[in-house]
């Protein structure tokens, strides 16, 4: 696919870059508004959904050449978001809903590496802020998200263990 001028991305790559802000600003929200993304509720849907649909169109995008390391994260997030969706549905014991908590924080954590990558290799245009994807600052930026996600998924653990969980029955199929 020609690039379409826009940040030099691929149609494919702005249809892909589309559907991950939605699932991003899903997340976020999520987040703030009940503590956790589960598919007990619409944001969660939205969010594991568009998700989904990211790594799907991301599995087009080839900018070096073939399969990479942003294609091996986009099956490391499938493989989180099948987890907390059985975990939701309660297929994975008593601690479902901590692993539930765990795998869908790993999947939205998964969404910032490549969104701090892609911006500060690409911006501002003609001058991107970083020179690749292997700077150092990029190394130190996944650390603290890293450390984030600890936080976060600390967090909703402890609230899950004092019983205040969004709701506590299990997803049900097709909701």
């Amino acid at each position: 696919m020609a690039p379409t001028g826009w940040l030099g991305l691929t149609s494919l790559g702005t249809v892909h870059t589309a559907i991950s802000l939605i699932a991003v600003f899903a997340g976020i929200w999520a987040l703030l508004r009940y503590k956790e993304i589960t598919l007990r509720t619409g944001l969660g849907q939205v969010f594991v959904w568009t998700t989904v649909l990211t790594c799907l169109t991301g599995f087009g995008i080839f900018q070096h050449g073939g399969f990479g390391k942003p294609h091996a994260l986009g099956i490391l997030t499938l493989v989180a978001l099948a987890v907390g969706a059985l975990a939701g549905y309660g297929r994975l014991g008593a601690k479902s809903r901590y692993i539930e908590a765990v795998a869908y924080s790993a999947s939205f954590l998964f969404h910032w590496i490549p969104a701090f990558t892609e911006t500060l290799t690409r911006l501002p245009l003609g001058a991107p802020l970083l020179p690749n994807a292997e700077a150092p600052e990029l190394k130190a930026i996944t650390a603290v998200l890293g450390a984030l996600y600890v936080v976060g998924v600390t967090l909703q653990i402890k609230r899950l263990r004092g019983d205040k969980p969004v709701s506590p029955a299990p997803a049900r199929a097709g909701s």
